[in-house]
């Protein structure tokens, strides 16, 4: 079959989410996009031509069964196995044929001509290798995807316990505070709810990084497309919404557990060996801390069935972060 070129190609890696899914597939159908299915067959009459990839992954709740019925034009992934975020983005990304490609998450929804906005900025902006838009809450106000890359001063206050002691200006400098959300920017990186790629960065760079399970991948990815010399930007007046965390609430174990190891990873990566080691030990420690300050708390009758709960998870999160390698 002769290869379709494509002018974007929509990754959406999904576990459990089918109403949200749906959700976000609709309000692509409604974007002023041509839907190309897997047949080739168009839908839409103006805007982009655009290929839509959904990755089940071993899906328990009939995400397989609801796109074959519901979106045709979708082109499936039915694993068999929870192959996890980052392979999951690679398998489709492998077979993408667009020359962009945007990984999005499937607990969001588009907004307006968002993705001919993106699309458009990487073809009026060569240098530019990577972009992102504007990401809303349900709300309706902003939520904080776009950063710089992080120092160690940042990765010890950063979502940990300590965030809200941490120097204003270290916060504010890693969430680039001093910029508008509306605004255009250069940015280090965003976060991966809705970030799209120029397929020549994905040829040079490769795919996802597939040692973090989640978290941290996409500033991995990011940072490799600076160190390669393309620019990555924020594009404010592209919206989209983002209701966050849906897939990994299921799991709120590993989540810490996969959020700390890939920080670890991370740092490892780019700062060395000496900068992980004493990431490690001060997570190490912090988490110590954590488990007696519940533990008092329990002792004291404060919501004592929660406070197991969570000594519980600190503790696996200490077993795994001790025998990381």
């Amino acid at each position: 079959m002769e290869r379709i070129v494509m002018d974007l190609s929509i990754i959406i890696v999904s576990w459990n989410v089918a109403d949200l899914l749906a959700d976000c597939l609709d309000s692509i159908a409604a974007a002023p996009v041509v839907r190309v299915g897997p047949d080739g067959a168009e839908r839409g009459d103006t805007g982009p031509r655009v290929e839509v990839i959904v990755v089940d992954s071993a899906s328990g709740d009939g995400t397989s069964a609801l796109i074959r019925e519901r979106f045709p034009w979708v082109r499936l992934f039915a694993e068999t196995e929870n192959v996890g975020f980052t392979r999951g983005n690679n398998l489709a990304l492998a077979a993408a044929q667009g020359r962009a490609l945007l990984l999005l998450n499937p607990d969001t929804l588009v907004h307006g001509d968002a993705l001919n906005r993106l699309v458009n900025y990487l073809d009026e902006h060569p240098a530019v290798g990577l972009v992102g838009p504007r990401v809303l809450n349900a709300d309706g106000t902003t939520q904080s995807t776009r950063r710089r890359f992080p120092t160690l001063f940042t990765g010890i206050f950063e979502s940990t316990w300590l965030e809200g002691y941490a120097p204003r200006r270290v916060l504010d400098r890693f969430y680039v505070a001093d910029q508008p959300d509306e605004g255009t920017f250069d940015v280090d990186w965003m976060q991966g709810c809705a970030l799209m790629a120029r397929r020549a960065v994905y040829e040079q760079i490769g795919g996802l990084d597939e040692r973090y399970v989640m978290f941290s991948e996409e500033l991995d990815w990011c940072r490799r497309a600076k160190d390669a010399g393309w620019r990555i930007v924020y594009v404010g007046d592209a919206t989209i919404t983002h209701y966050g965390g849906k897939s990994t609430e299921q799991i709120p174990t590993n989540k810490h557990i996969y959020f700390q190891q890939s920080k670890l990873r991370y740092y490892r990566k780019f700062h060395g060996p000496l900068a992980a080691l004493a990431l490690r030990a001060f997570l190490l420690l912090s988490y110590a801390l954590q488990i007696a300050q519940e533990g008092g708390k329990a002792l004291l009758g404060s919501r004592r069935a929660m406070r197991r709960e969570r000594i519980a998870t600190y503790r696996r999160v200490i077993r795994a972060l001790a025998t990381f390698n």
